[in-house]
C-alpha cells in the first residue's frame, strides 16, 4: 500500500510538473516499521527542484485531490534553500495533513523530531540515501520542543476534558480515536527526551506502561486498538488518558526541564 501510494503520487507529479520532485523520503509510522492499516497515514518529506510558483500550486493541489483518501498521503514540501536548512520555525510551505493540501498557512509539521525521523530513519522512494542529505538537528531544539508540545498542545488539551465531559455518563462509549491519541503521544516525545530517539506509537505504549505502571492497562488497551481490536473506551477512559497525559508532562519537565 505504502509503495503503491507513493509511486502514484510520483507518476502523477511527474506527468503534471516534470523535473518538479527531485527526492521522496518516506517518514512517520512506516519508516519506524510500524503502519498499520487502517490507523496510519503515509508520512513524507519531499524535495523540490524549485519554489514553487502559482501555477505549480495549482497543478499539485489537483494531484493531491484526486489522491485516494485512505490512507493519507501526508507531508512537508520542501524547497532546494529549504533543503539545506531544515526550518523548525513554522513557517508556511506546502504541506498536507490527512490529505488536504494546505499552501497559505504556518506549517506545523517542520519540527526537530521530522528532522530527527528523516535523519534516522527516513527511507528513499526517491533520491539518495538519508545520510548523504545532510539532515541537521540541533539537540537544544529537540529538548526545547518536545517540552513546550508537552505543555502547549497536550496539558493544555486535556485541561478541557472536564467541561466536555461535564454530564456525560462515566461509562458512555466516545470515539476510539480519543483515547490512543491522549495515551500514546505524549509518551513517545517523554522517550525522545529521555533517549534522543523516536519510537512508534505502539512502543510508546510499553514505554509508558514501563514509566507509569498504573496507565499500563490503558496503554495495551490503546495499542490493541491501533491494531485493528475491538477494544472501547468510555469517558472514564477519557479522563484516565488526561490524566496520564499530565503524569508525563509534568514527569518530562521535571526531569529535562533544565
Amino acid at each position: 500500500m505504502i509503495e503503491e501510494l507513493t509511486r502514484r503520487y510520483l507518476r502523477s507529479v511527474d506527468q503534471a510538473l516534470p523535473g518538479y520532485v527531485r527526492h521522496l523520503y518516506v517518514v512517520g509510522s512506516a519508516a519506524l516499521g510500524a503502519w498499520q492499516p487502517g490507523a496510519s497515514d503515509v508520512d513524507t518529506v519531499i524535495m523540490t527542484s524549485r519554489p514553487a510558483t502559482a501555477e505549480d500550486l495549482a497543478q499539485l493541489a489537483k494531484i493531491h485531490a484526486e489522491m485516494p483518501r485512505s490512507p493519507h498521503f501526508d507531508g512537508v514540501y520542501l524547497e532546494p534553500a529549504l533543503a539545506r536548512s531544515w526550518p523548525t520555525d513554522r513557517r508556511a510551505v506546502p504541506f498536507l495533513v490527512n490529505g488536504e493540501f494546505t499552501t497559505d498557512k504556518p506549517c506545523g509539521e517542520l519540527t526537530p523530531v521530522l528532522w530527527l525521523t528523516l535523519q534516522r530513519y527516513g527511507i528513499p522512494v526517491r533520491g539518495p540515501a538519508v545520510a548523504e542529505l545532510g539532515v541537521r538537528v540541533d539537540p537544544e531544539q529537540l529538548r526545547r520542543y518536545n517540552l513546550d508540545n508537552l505543555r502547549e498542545y497536550w496539558q493544555s488539551t486535556v485541561a478541557t476534558f472536564a467541561s466536555e465531559l461535564a454530564g456525560v455518563a462515566p461509562d458512555a462509549v466516545l470515539d476510539g480515536k480519543i483515547v490512543p491519541w491522549f495515551v500514546l503521544g505524549p509518551a513517545r516525545l517523554h522517550y525522545t527526551l529521555a533517549h534522543g530517539d523516536i519510537i512508534s506509537k505502539a512502543a510508546a505504549g510499553e514505554y509508558l506502561a514501563q514509566l507509569f505502571p498504573e496507565y499500563a492497562a490503558l496503554a495495551h488497551r490503546a495499542v490493541r486498538w491501533r491494531a485493528g481490536e475491538a477494544e472501547r473506551f468510555t469517558a472514564t477512559d477519557v479522563v484516565t488518558a488526561g490524566n496520564s497525559v499530565n503524569a508525563v508532562a509534568d514527569d518530562a519537565w521535571r526531569r529535562f526541564g533544565h
